[in-house]
């Protein structure tokens, strides 16, 4: 293999063009569709239902612990304003969007913002929305529903759907 031509051949044998690069190789719909089904895609309204799901609980551990209707609505409300930011940045990433990567990218950053400012605004108004706002039942219900994020892509890859 001390012949450049040599050298050229193996690399070649082995899927690298001249440069080093693997070839662009497009897949057959088979192939696509294998390759879907080895990867499936993870619905954002399943994240939105997960986190819904865990700050119901949380209400009803608190309700079940404290007893105290403050601190369950408190707990409530802190679900609130982790679920409905995030429904609604679902709702803009499931919208269709403009030809690209680029809007794709904007539309994302767009609809982060959104959520950021709607999840600070609800936080501000709690004060005066909860009647006897429990910051630690409020807070606690906010850091399980955001973690369910973390749950979620785990269980991704852990559960397979059949598509028919």
């Amino acid at each position: 293999m001390s012949d450049s031509s040599d050298m050229k051949q193996s690399t070649t044998d082995w899927g690298a063009d001249e440069d080093g690069e693997a070839p662009f190789k497009s897949l057959t719909r088979e192939e696509a569709s294998a390759l879907r089904a080895l990867h499936p895609s993870l619905s954002p309204w399943r994240i939105v239902a997960a986190q819904a799901v865990a700050g119901l609980l949380v209400v009803a551990v608190a309700w079940w612990l404290v007893g105290s209707v403050g601190v369950t609505v408190s707990a409530l409300y802190g679900a609130a304003a982790v679920v409905l930011p995030t429904a609604l940045l679902a709702h803009g990433m499931t919208r269709p969007y403009g030809a690209g990567s680029g809007a794709a990218a904007f539309s994302f950053v767009l609809w982060e913002f959104v959520k950021i400012g709607l999840t600070v605004a609800m936080l501000v108004a709690a004060a005066w929305v909860v009647p006897d706002l429990s910051w630690p039942a409020l807070l606690v219900s906010m850091v399980v529903c955001m973690k369910v994020n973390w749950l979620a892509l785990l269980w991704r890859g852990r559960v397979t759907t059949t598509r028919s």
